[in-house]
């Protein structure tokens, strides 16, 4: 039996249920990645200098995990390796999923993406994107001719 996750924004008032999501938000958006077996949960927060990206990755060995910045969208993909099981182990469910994974972020104007820094702790991968610092209004003078 596959475990299918349930998706309230396509139900019932699909097109109210997405405007009002988080689907339009720049940060947040993403791409449908059919090719990713799985969906790592991602909390985003945003600071006064920086934005921080902390996603769930059990399991997940950081040599496996690959982070790109390419046209202002930031990718996070990576496999989780599988493990051979097989009844005579005991086993009679699998429920942790196992496979390639990816996740894809369009990142506002105000991140600089080529100060990026990722590390992981205990299965938890934290991207920091710092933002641009912010330019300081001048006053201009004006001349009487």
């Amino acid at each position: 039996m596959n475990i299918a996750r349930y998706e309230p924004r396509y139900s019932g008032l699909g097109l109210l249920n997405r405007l009002l999501s988080d689907e339009f938000d720049p940060l947040t958006r993403r791409t449908t990645d059919t090719a990713a077996d799985w969906t790592p949960a991602v909390d985003i927060r945003e600071e006064a200098d920086h934005y921080l990206l902390t996603a769930d990755l059990p399991g997940v060995n950081p040599d496996a995990i690959d982070i790109t910045m390419e046209d202002g969208v930031l990718t996070i993909q990576g496999k989780r390796d599988e493990e051979n099981r097989s009844e005579t182990e005991g086993y009679k469910r699998y429920e942790r999923i196992r496979g390639s994974f990816m996740r894809r972020f369009a990142l506002p104007d105000t991140a600089n993406g080529e100060d990026i820094v990722a590390e992981t702790r205990h299965g938890v991968l934290e991207v920091t994107i710092p933002k641009h610092a912010k330019v300081q209004a001048r006053k201009i003078a004006v001349k009487q001719a």
